[in-house]
């Protein structure tokens, strides 16, 4: 398994002095362990669903259930990756201009000096996008080794040193209507432009 470490991991693209628990439009994409393709195939454009695509599918869905500050906007899963966008809007803080308070990257630069005497380089916040990541993929872990339990199946289950999906994950903060149109519209195309992506595998 060494030979995979370098190959296939995700660097962290977390931006620094940005708050992640703060309100925002955030694309992100989760990579299964070693690109492995078994979340489904492509066929004919269109995304199939394996028995482990499935389950995702379901506890993505429940996710945003369970969770009032937090919505999917776009989703979809591909053979070995998921792209979604995903919103979080916790109740804001009104300005003495009655016009709701967002984070500007300015604001988190100034804040960040500060945060990084005062605390370790990362903490995860409740209510964040990381520790929603982090929430989900246990889950993951856990429902698809109840799959491999119940069926019996022949291949190594998944904990905390053997993950289903990679450690880390992609993010990227969605600052305006372009941006946000460009990679809205990059989701809804990627089945039909798998070959072309980047973690395009043939397995």
């Amino acid at each position: 398994m060494d030979k995979y470490k370098n190959k296939y991991r995700i660097k962290s693209h977390r931006m620094p002095g940005w708050d992640y628990s703060g309100n925002g439009y955030y694309f992100i994409t989760l990579v299964t362990q070693n690109r492995k393709c078994n979340l489904g195939e492509i066929i004919d454009e269109t995304m199939i669903l394996s028995d482990f695509g499935k389950i995702i599918e379901t506890e993505w869905n429940k996710s945003f259930e369970i969770r009032d500050e937090l919505f999917s906007d776009e989703f979809i899963i591909m053979p070995n990756h998921i792209h979604a966008i995903i919103i979080l809007k916790k109740t804001m803080i009104v300005e003495t201009h009655g016009r709701a308070s967002l984070q500007s990257s300015q604001q988190s630069s100034q804040q960040s000096s500060r945060q990084l005497l005062q605390q370790p380089i990362f903490v995860r916040k409740p209510k964040s996008i990381s520790s929603f990541i982090a929430g989900f993929k246990s889950i993951i872990n856990s429902k698809i080794d109840d799959y491999i339990d119940e069926n019996n199946l022949n291949i190594s289950k998944y904990n905390r040193n053997n993950h289903f999906f990679q450690p880390n994950y992609y993010d990227h903060i969605i600052r305006n209507n372009t941006e946000y149109n460009r990679i809205k519209n990059y989701i809804v195309n990627n089945p039909q432009n798998w070959k072309k992506d980047k973690l395009y595998d043939k397995q």
